[in-house]
């Protein structure tokens, strides 16, 4: 199970942390991805970290605002977002799987899904 939090509001430029707490003891058995989904829009892929944490992932749009982070001992991963913009806005997923690199950034390839939480970014 997956508990997505720290979602909320936030204005052009500032900065928001999510985290997503897992529970059971297979956490460090997964990579961890975030997602999100805007109204009227497919869910898309944001960040993605190995199980190992040494290897990341980002989709275009974020690249250089946002850091996905993990720490295994606590199951929980991050998702730190600097410099937000009103196309931010969205609900934001955590998601948990081994993706093959090519699926990485496919919704379809996490088995497990967090209940997402809203960011709302306004201008």
């Amino acid at each position: 199970q997956l508990q997505a939090s720290g979602g909320g509001l936030a204005q052009d430029g500032d900065s928001l942390g999510l985290s997503c707490v897992a529970s059971g003891r297979t956490f460090n058995n997964y990579g961890m991805g975030w997602f999100r989904q805007a109204p009227g829009k497919e869910r898309e892929f944001v960040a993605g970290i190995r199980k190992g944490g040494g290897t990341t992932y980002y989709s275009d749009s974020v690249k250089g605002r946002f850091t996905i982070s993990r720490d295994n001992d606590k199951r929980t991963v991050f998702l730190q977002m600097n410099r937000l913009k009103p196309e931010d806005t969205a609900v934001y997923y955590c998601a948990a799987g081994n993706p093959i690199l090519s699926n990485l950034r496919s919704a379809r390839a996490y088995p497990y899904w967090g209940q997402g939480t809203q960011v709302t970014v306004s201008s």
